[in-house]
């Protein structure tokens, strides 16, 4: 037998086929779910209790998000994807279809997360003792991740950078890169990118110059 736990603010849309305050194994009694005001929470999302979610929620259909979370304001994470346990998520932060969040990521605001990306923190999965040095990413302030792009344990990237699409992230990148590759290198700042349809002279240049 089951016992949900959660507390949903005003004018929030809930699907039917939603588990609010579902209990974890890790974290008894089980604790409260909490979700801001005017969520939009679709068939198919689970949502444990014990973690901290901000005003406008938004997910699409079958989202996992574990406890111990803390996350911002407007919110919105896609079909398919999952926050592990123990991440720290800021505001407006946009997470597609099919991503996994490891355990113990942080992620400030503005950041976006194409299609697939893969989030790690194991250093060496299988040790014994691997549970004890578990440490995921930071993803910095305005930063842009790429479709199937994956980021390695402890890997800091820095504000406002673009992440190219299938790059996998080793090591830490400097603010307002453009880095792809596997392993992924910087190639230019994002100050040096031109538009290819001629839209705007410069598309990234609200960016705060670092």
């Amino acid at each position: 037998m089951t016992h949900e736990k959660f507390k949903i603010g005003v004018n929030s849309r809930v699907d039917d086929g939603v588990r609010l305050g579902y209990p974890s194994d890790r974290v008894k009694p089980s604790v409260l779910l909490v979700i801001g005001d005017q969520a939009r929470i679709r068939s198919g999302t689970v949502i444990y209790g014990g973690s901290q979610i901000g005003c406008f929620l938004e997910t699409g259909h079958n989202v996992v998000i574990r406890e111990e979370n803390k996350i911002g304001n407007h919110f919105s994470i896609w079909n398919n994807s999952v926050i592990d346990y123990g991440c720290k998520i800021a505001n407006n932060v946009r997470i597609h279809c099919n991503c996994y969040i490891a355990q113990f990521t942080t992620i400030e605001d503005d950041v976006f997360l194409a299609p697939g990306a893969m989030i790690a923190n194991d250093f060496h999965p299988g040790c014994e003792h691997s549970r004890k040095c578990m440490r995921g990413p930071t993803i910095k302030k305005g930063t842009q991740i790429g479709v199937n792009v994956t980021i390695l344990p402890g890997v800091i990237i820095g504000q406002n950078s673009l992440i190219g699409a299938g790059s996998v992230v080793t090591r830490d990148v400097a603010p307002n890169s453009v880095v792809y590759g596997n392993p992924a290198k910087v190639h230019k700042s994002i100050h040096e990118l031109k538009c290819i349809s001629g839209i705007t002279d410069e598309p990234y240049k609200n960016r705060e110059r670092l």
